[in-house]
């Protein structure tokens, strides 16, 4: 069981090349949380320390090999005053598998503050540890990262609004202490942003099992956080048509302040079933 401290430290090996390193799995493909979050870390490799993240966008093009390191090319598009942006393509066996744009920002505190409100939700003390509430094949992938504290909230105790077509709470946390470089949290929010967030499609649909599989994902970065400490991630499912379902998450700490958006769109395609043991591999 991979630490995210070793998942997210990518390897110089050349200007602006990256190598993200590969981990025993039995995933049959890599999960994408750690090719975005490998993405973001290189990155962040080339950027002063002024600057912060503040937004990306992100493509997931071929199912990753989780046996193989993945190399990661960062492109300098912008060195401003103000911003930097950076594009990253990451690549195995010379195609690509994902691409993402980054972009940084010097934090001011000029300018608008507002947000929305966290919802009302039980504390994630007072929920059980486990995963049984999860769909079969989801199970099938937390298993891999006993290091993360995962925590659904039970329907029951939400407060859900009618006009709302799918929503989904979840309270999660790295279960080990961090270093204190946001560097890290937002390296390893990335990675856990991609947990969950697909199957708050699923809660229309319980007993359907479609194919799924992350298309792309976009996140911003509002305030500065701790991934080692409880965040509520709070989902919906404003639309799926035509084999695809769009999923949208805000972060919360416990203090109740925003710290991150994400929203992210899917394969969710019906007639092509995926057991669960399909997203798993034979023991080596």
């Amino acid at each position: 069981m991979a630490a995210i401290e070793d998942i997210l430290h990518v390897e110089r090996i050349e200007t602006d090349i990256y190598r993200g390193p590969a981990f025993p799995s039995h995933l049959a493909r890599t999960f994408g949380g750690q090719v975005a979050g490998q993405a973001l870390m290189s990155a962040t490799r080339t950027v002063s320390e002024e600057f912060q993240v503040h937004s990306l966008h992100g493509y997931f093009l071929r199912p990753g090999n989780p046996d193989l390191p993945a190399v990661f090319l960062v492109d300098r598009i912008r060195d401003g005053r103000s911003f930097v942006t950076r594009r990253v393509t990451g690549i195995q066996d010379g195609e690509a598998i994902f691409m993402m744009s980054a972009s940084f920002h010097i934090t001011t505190d000029q300018g608008y503050d507002h947000q929305d409100r966290i919802p009302p939700v039980p504390a994630p003390t007072d929920l059980p540890d486990r995963l049984d509430d999860l769909p079969a094949d989801e199970q099938a992938v937390f298993r891999e990262w006993g290091n993360f504290d995962l925590r659904i909230v039970p329907r029951e105790q939400m407060v859900t609004s009618e006009y709302f077509a799918a929503q989904q709470r979840v309270w999660f946390r790295y279960r080990h202490r961090l270093p204190d470089d946001q560097v890290f949290h937002v390296g390893t929010l990335a990675y856990m942003s991609d947990m969950t967030l697909l199957g708050s499609s699923r809660v229309p649909h319980p007993d359907d099992n479609p194919q799924v599989a992350s298309l792309d994902h976009a996140m911003w970065f509002m305030r500065p956080f701790r991934a080692d400490e409880w965040l509520l991630y709070d989902q919906t499912s404003p639309s799926a048509a035509s084999g695809r379902a769009l999923t949208q998450g805000r972060i919360f700490d416990t203090a109740g302040r925003m710290v991150a958006a994400v929203t992210q769109e899917g394969l969710a395609r019906l007639g092509r079933e995926m057991p669960a043991d399909q997203h798993a591999r034979p023991t080596r």
